[in-house]
């Protein structure tokens, strides 16, 4: 079973960077729109805080937890919506008091989690480490949004390694979750990592590859980018198919960014040598 602790540690460096980015801005500033349509920088804090709850009773209080799948299942076209409006119409210092101590909840309740322990979720069960990449990828994603909202460039680091794996785990659920039957065989995956070497996935001999820049992959599976504004490349039909509709979030398909016709201006591969779709981990709005 994977020791939760490097994730987690990650988990906590990727949230400490995004606030760092929001814990200074003004009142006006919490009122920008970002590039997800209808949210405004408190709408994405607010998300983060209000899904850092949800798994934090799925960890502590399945009965709860099962409460809101429950109200998701009963509105799931605007639960999501919903959990970010009531976040975001609280003074910015609350919400960052709420969004700072929901983190913190949440990242103490994995550590403790026993060894091989297992916790609901909108998707399929998963373990504590599981639970953290799910986080992180949430966090580096809805952070991009802010970023992109304020003009600001993040450049991309090796904690993209969790997203990117999830995006390559995922794949089997992005054909099921559109009621698409998965390719049997594995497909490769080389990545070009931001600080240099190859994340690589898969069989070396697969016929269906996929390569590319690491940070361009996050951005397709996390559905910030248009496929058609990335330097990704796939070999095969399938991997071809796959790129059009990957999703590393639960929930329902992503509508996906619009085409830009353009790479995005804060894009940097640091390579040396919506209306976006809901999810119910909100990863893909």
């Amino acid at each position: 079973m994977a020791d939760p602790t490097p994730v987690i540690d990650d988990l906590r460096a990727e949230s400490g960077e995004l606030d760092l980015l929001v814990a200074e801005l003004t009142s006006e500033q919490w009122e920008l729109p970002t590039p997800a349509a209808g949210w405004t920088l408190a709408h994405q804090i607010a998300h983060l805080a209000w899904t850092d709850r949800s798994a934090l009773l799925a960890v502590t209080d399945p009965g709860a937890f099962q409460a809101l799948v429950d109200q998701a299942l009963a509105a799931p076209g605007s639960f999501v919506d919903e959990g970010a409006e009531e976040g975001a119409a609280l003074p910015p210092a609350d919400l960052l008091a709420t969004w700072r101590a929901g983190r913190t909840a949440l990242e103490e309740a994995l550590l403790d989690a026993p060894p091989g322990a297992r916790f609901p979720w909108y998707g399929p069960p998963m373990s504590a480490a599981s639970m953290a990449t799910a986080r992180l990828m949430e966090i580096w994603a809805h952070g991009l949004d802010i970023a992109d909202a304020l003009g600001v460039v993040r450049p991309p680091t090796d904690r993209l390694r969790h997203v990117a794996r999830l995006g390559v785990r995922t794949r089997d659920f992005a054909y099921r979750v559109r009621g698409l039957t998965p390719p049997a065989e594995e497909f490769r995956i080389e990545l070009l990592a931001p600080t240099g070497g190859i994340w690589a996935y898969g069989p070396e001999g697969a016929a269906q590859r996929v390569t590319g820049p690491a940070l361009d992959f996050c951005l397709l599976v996390t559905q910030r980018a248009h496929r058609a504004d990335l330097a990704l490349t796939a070999t095969g039909p399938d991997a071809d198919r796959w790129l059009g509709i990957a999703q590393a979030f639960a929930g329902p398909p992503g509508t996906g960014r619009p085409h830009q016709g353009t790479a995005r201006p804060t894009r940097d591969t640091g390579c040396p040598a919506e209306r976006a779709g809901h999810s119910s981990e909100g990863g893909g709005r």
